[in-house]
Parts: C-alpha cells; structure tokens; sequence
C-alpha cells in the first residue's frame, strides 16, 4: 500500500546496484517509475523481476543525451561507481556527471519535479578531515586517475545547486559513502564484491597497502531509506547529505571477515596503494540524523551474510565470471 500519494518517478541508471534496489522500495511504495539506463554496467538481470509490474517501465537511454519526460520526482544514479568502470571511459564518466545532471535538471526546471543528485564521498578525496562533515571542502587531485568521477560529481553537485539558487529548481543532493549489497557486479572492481568472490573461489584475497586503510560500509537497503527520505524531506533540505554507516572498518579486517564467513582458503595477497587511493573514509552523518531521522541499522556481519548468499548462487551459475580489481 502506498506510503503516499502515488508519483511518478524516474531513476536513471535504475538497472544498476543501487538503482534497482531503489526502482524496487518505490514500487513497493504504490509509485509509478520509469528506469533508464544505458546498460553500461546496469544489468538487466537486475531489474527482471521488476518488468512483470505494471507500474514498471525501461527504457534504454544514456543520460548525456537529452531526455523529454514529465515526471514528479527525479534520482539522478546514472554514473559508472568503481574505479575499473569509471575509468575505462574518463571522458564518458566527465560526460555523464555533467551532462546527465544538466538534462535531469531541465526536465526537473521544466515540469517541477523534485530531484536528487547521487553524489559521493569521493568529492572528499583523500582528506585530511575524519570524520567527513558536508562542510569539509576535500583533497582531491584534479588531475590523477580518478579525477573523472571525483571532479565531475563536484561539478554535479555545484550545478544542482546553482539551478537551485537561480532557478528555483527543487534539488537534493546525497553524498554516498561505501555500500553493498545483493546485486553488486561481480567483476565491478569494489572492495566487498572482490573479496567475497575471491573468497568463494578460494583465490588469493588482493589487498592493497597495508590494508590499514578504512572504508565506511553501508548495506543497500540502508543507503535506499536514505534516498527517499532525503527526497521526501522538507523543500529548505537541499544537502549536500553524507549518506553512509559511520562505522569505520580497516580493508584487512574486512578481508579476514569475509574469509571466515566463507570458510576460505583464501590468503591474503598485498598490492601497492594505487594513486590517489584515500586512506580514511568515514561519513559524520550528524546531519542526516538531525534533518532526516536516518541512521543505518543493518550491522556489516549481517549484510555481509546476504551478500556472501547473493554471489554463491550467481557464481555457480557463471563459474568464469571475470573479477576486476581495484582498492
């Protein structure tokens, strides 16, 4: 039953991770949504169950390309998320920060749909602040290997805001901080999904440094509660908003969690730090919890048990699956 009066909705980049856990939580809303997404790493495996809805819908449509629809409320997902993605097509990423919030916002100018940004705590960098609050400007390398999403999200982020400010465009802005979950590529190059696959597979567990670097881990279904809160929250709560779990958790430690779960013979194999790498990650979600009535409650034990469950039926049935690794 709808939680309220049933909107239409459209998520792009609604075939990925996040997106068809979101495109999933409105439907069971009572909403209305339209799913685009270009397929470039969103799956259509992911959104399968999803197309005998009638309320449901995709199309195929890449964000750097104008999108006329009329909509009640926009979340702006579509962007390659992990290294090895992201940086296979700078120029495509720069292009789709930039030009995919440009045309959400025209649409949202046009017709007055409320729209939310995903952000990221990568527009943090490699920051010497811990934790990170929204005011924090970051450390991040204009010019490094990772420039094209952290760059062009804070590009995002800023034009959000001036189409706020200017034009009175109804505009939300959550900075993601580390989540998994069910649905997660297996070869997407990010730091759980690579170690529960090498786990499974009982390969060598790749971590980079020392493994004394931290990561913030957000279970799926968190970090969806969070969007539509934040979306639905008074019109004066523009964020940015660090949306993560504040609990701060070293790669080593995660590594040698997720092998005990899985009762691997997997070792640990160390690997140089790669560039620009940040060493500490962890969200100060003061603000979420103050303007939002949002924290996450799912502990990582638990959410790593759904995971390490989701990659052992889809392993078995791909045995060949490619893992691309990346800290």
């Amino acid at each position: 039953m709808a939680t309220s009066p049933q909107k239409f909705i459209l998520v792009t980049g609604g075939a990925g991770f996040l997106g068809s856990h979101l495109c999933e939580a409105l439907l069971g809303d009572g909403h209305r949504v339209l799913c685009a997404d270009n397929l470039q790493t969103g799956r259509l495996e992911n959104i399968d169950h999803l197309s005998r809805e009638n309320r449901f819908e995709f199309i195929e449509h890449d964000v750097v390309e104008p999108i006329s629809v009329r909509v009640d409320q926009i979340y702006n997902l579509a962007c390659a998320a992990s290294p090895p993605h992201y940086q296979a097509d700078p120029i495509h990423t720069l292009k789709t920060s930039f030009l995919g919030a440009l045309n959400v916002l025209d649409v949202a100018k046009q017709t007055g749909a409320r729209v939310l940004q995903a952000s990221t705590s990568e527009v943090y960098g490699d920051p010497d602040v811990h934790p990170q609050q929204e005011d924090y400007w970051g450390k991040v390398n204009p010019n490094g290997p990772r420039a094209c999403y952290d760059e062009g999200k804070r590009c995002a982020e800023a034009l959000f805001l001036e189409y706020h400010r200017q034009a009175g465009v109804q505009v939300k802005i959550a900075r993601i901080f580390n989540t998994y979950g069910p649905r997660m590529s297996p070869g997407d190059g990010r730091v759980v999904s690579n170690f529960i696959v090498q786990a499974l597979r009982n390969d060598p567990i790749t971590v980079y440094g020392s493994g004394g670097q931290t990561r913030s881990f957000c279970y799926v279904d968190d970090l969806v509660r969070g969007f539509i809160g934040l979306m639905n929250s008074d019109d004066s709560v523009t964020g940015p908003i660090n949306l993560g779990n504040p609990q701060e958790v070293r790669v080593r430690d995660l590594a040698t969690m997720i092998v005990r779960m899985t009762d691997s013979r997997s070792s640990i194999q160390q690997k140089p730090l790669p560039q620009d790498d940040p060493t500490r990650r962890c969200p100060d979600i003061t603000l979420a919890k103050q303007q939002l009535d949002w924290s996450p409650e799912v502990p990582l034990s638990n959410g790593i048990k759904q995971t390490v469950a989701y990659f052992r039926q889809h392993l078995a049935q791909d045995a060949e699956t490619p893992v691309a690794l990346s800290a």
